[in-house]
């Protein structure tokens, strides 16, 4: 997996660097697929993940911090707003 959002191999929430799994920042078939695209990924442990309540598809919370991250990655690094909302079709920030 290569993300453009973490430069080592570890969990984003606590650090961890056993048992990770590659998570796509937007969900979905076409959203999963320009994640993966602009490297819009980042790596979680499976607690983090799935693993628990306080995993990503779990917590919303946690779930919107990654996506508004990866939001403003893309409008300081890849383009504008308005061609994000045409990519993944939401505004997050």
């Amino acid at each position: 997996m290569k993300s453009v959002l973490q430069t080592s191999k570890e969990c984003w929430v606590c650090g961890r660097t056993e048992n990770l799994h590659s998570h796509h920042i937007f969900g979905g078939t076409a959203n999963r697929k320009i994640s993966e695209r602009y490297g819009l990924k980042i790596w979680l442990c499976y607690y983090h993940h799935n693993g628990s309540n306080e995993g990503i598809h779990f917590n919303k919370a946690l779930d919107i911090r990654a996506k508004q991250m990866a939001q403003s990655y893309f409008e300081a690094n890849i383009g504008n707003r308005d061609l994000f909302i045409r990519e993944f079709g939401k505004n997050y920030l």
